[in-house]
């Protein structure tokens, strides 16, 4: 059994953490600085990440093409998956014609386009992660704000933007329930904390995405809206995450987020007529919106009802059969493997691990109860329910096709370089570096999950990645445990909007142009840090009053 080291050049831990960020220097450096598509990125970091992986770790052959290969495994499933039936969704409504109706329906509520964000790329994105996650509300809520006819860029910078505030408690919080399996640490307190750092944020999300897109001209004259809008979402996420658990805050939040705005547009109006310019292009517009009948438009929105049916049915904490949720019984036909050539073959050393511990690899092929399978269902019963032709299905699926394949190739690469810098050691070497900052490290700790989403992707996979050093390092330290593995999951909602795979997701869901990939990534980085340093602050601010 290969053992992992964190310290290989010259015994220095600085030497081997700065060796280690070679890979993401090379992704920052070619989206960032020379402006290639996210592809080229990714499979160019793939490739600094396995020269790091043997010359630097000595990492043996085997379990690196096994490394690489879980990863890009687990890019294509669940995450590709999702993203490529939430397209099929959306472009079902396109090849039909019912988003026509659909977006008459939205303009009957409010034809302003930051009202509109706020309902689509907040309070419905927020929705949809909190039933599903793993990238679905990027790709549908993007896809929406963009067939109403806001710019494939600034329809993609406005979802990632948005979808921070509800990311920690994803999925029927899987990313606190997964914290509190990966550390022991009692998930109720969990959740309080996360709640707790999250929540002030929350507050002022709906307002900083405003001001992104217009200004404060902009963010004045709906003002009532985005103070309604953050009040009654991180209040009930507050609540719900210290009162009642991880499970349902995203649902419960949204939803007070939904109804408040709706219930705020039958008597208050914008008083300006702003105009976004570059964020919105001609579609023909809503000024001539054209009214149709309720069976109509409640028949334009069945594919966004099935999905929201779906992914509800397939959260954990739904419909329960003789004390069982329907995932359970979903789950009874999923097949688990054990990777070739890595499970158990590499161990996990201390300071990282409390005790030497073999490094599991086992890949979940839960086909019937993924995320995606519930997206598959709902563009399924929406082609059945809109009467779409087989020629027509047929055309929407290879125009999706051939959208996807290199947003494929970069979720791909980009996750099997995250799983290969696991594996390899060398993301442990970046997280002892960051714990070795000492008095700072309250600071820092939400800053070290801010990169395990970064290269992740994933709330979830970042909390299994560091969730055990923040505890580790917070006990030699004298911190709280509690607070700091909280600040981990917290920090890491702002490394979604820059994680290559997101990127990805986005660009494929608004038929974003290649070239703009990278500077879509510039234009997230920026807001992300802003952010993460946000969370950093609050949560040294925490740690500062409990001392």
């Amino acid at each position: 059994m290969w053992q992992q080291s964190y310290t290989p050049i010259a015994d220095s831990l600085m030497a081997s953490a700065l060796c280690a960020c070679f890979p993401i220097a090379v992704l920052l450096y070619l989206l960032g600085v020379a402006r290639k598509p996210a592809w080229v990125a990714a499979l160019s970091g793939l490739a600094a990440a396995i020269a790091v992986a043997l010359f630097e770790y000595q990492m043996p052959v085997g379990p690196m093409i096994g490394a690489i290969t879980y990863g890009a495994a687990f890019g294509l499933f669940p995450i590709g998956w999702i993203v490529f039936w939430a397209i099929i969704l959306y472009r079902i409504t396109l090849e039909t014609g019912k988003f026509e109706i659909l977006k008459d329906s939205i303009g009957s509520l409010t034809d302003d386009r930051r009202l509109q964000a706020l309902l689509i790329a907040f309070a419905f994105g927020a929705f949809i992660e909190g039933a599903a996650g793993f990238g679905t509300p990027v790709a549908v809520a993007a896809g929406m704000l963009a067939g109403l006819g806001f710019s494939p860029f600034y329809a993609a910078g406005i979802c990632l933007l948005a979808n921070t505030a509800p990311v920690a408690f994803g999925s029927i919080g899987i990313p606190v329930i997964t914290l509190a399996g990966i550390t022991g640490l009692p998930l109720a307190d969990l959740s309080a904390w996360v709640g707790r750092i999250c929540a002030p944020v929350s507050l002022f999300v709906p307002a900083y995405l405003i001001a992104v897109m217009g200004g404060w001209r902009a963010l004045k004259g709906v003002l009532p809206a985005v103070i309604v809008c953050g009040v009654s979402f991180a209040g009930v996420q507050f609540y719900t995450s210290n009162y009642l658990g991880p499970t349902l805050v995203d649902i419960l939040s949204s939803l007070a987020a939904l109804i408040s705005l709706l219930l705020l547009f039958r008597v208050w109006k914008p008083s300006d007529n702003f105009v976004f310019g570059e964020a919105t292009r001609d579609n023909g517009g809503l000024a001539g919106l054209k009214r149709h009948a309720p069976s109509q438009v409640f028949l334009a929105w069945s594919p966004y009802l099935l999905l929201v049916i779906f992914v509800f049915l397939w959260g954990e904490e739904t419909i329960k059969i003789d004390g069982h949720s329907i995932k359970y019984y979903l789950n009874q036909v999923s097949v688990s493997y054990q990777w070739p050539g890595l499970h158990n073959m590499i161990e996990r050393m201390p300071p990282v691990m409390a005790k030497p511990t073999p490094y599991a690899a086992v890949f979940n092929f839960n086909w019937l109860s993924a995320a995606g399978t519930a997206c598959m269902l709902a563009a399924f019963g929406s082609a059945l329910i809109l009467r779409i032709s087989l020629k027509q299905l047929g055309s929407v699926f290879s125009t999706t096709i051939q959208q996807l394949s290199k947003s494929m190739l970069t979720i791909a690469s980009v996750l099997g370089l995250a799983f290969l810098m696991n594996y390899s050691g060398a993301t442990g070497s970046l997280g002892l570096a960051f714990a070795a900052t000492g008095v700072f490290f309250p600071f820092f700790s939400a800053i070290l999950g801010w990169l395990g989403v970064f290269l992740t992707g994933s709330d979830t996979s970042a909390n299994a990645l560091f969730g055990n050093l923040q505890v580790v390092t917070a006990t030699k330290l004298g911190l709280d445990p509690i607070l700091m593995a909280a600040s981990n999951s917290s920090g890491g909602v702002m490394g979604k909007m820059i994680s290559l795979q997101s990127i990805a997701v986005a660009a494929a869901a608004t038929g974003m142009k290649p070239e703009d990939e990278s500077r879509l990534f510039r234009f997230t980085l920026r807001h992300s840090v802003i952010l993460a340093t946000v969370i950093g602050l609050v949560v040294v601010m925490y740690n500062t009053f409990r001392n």
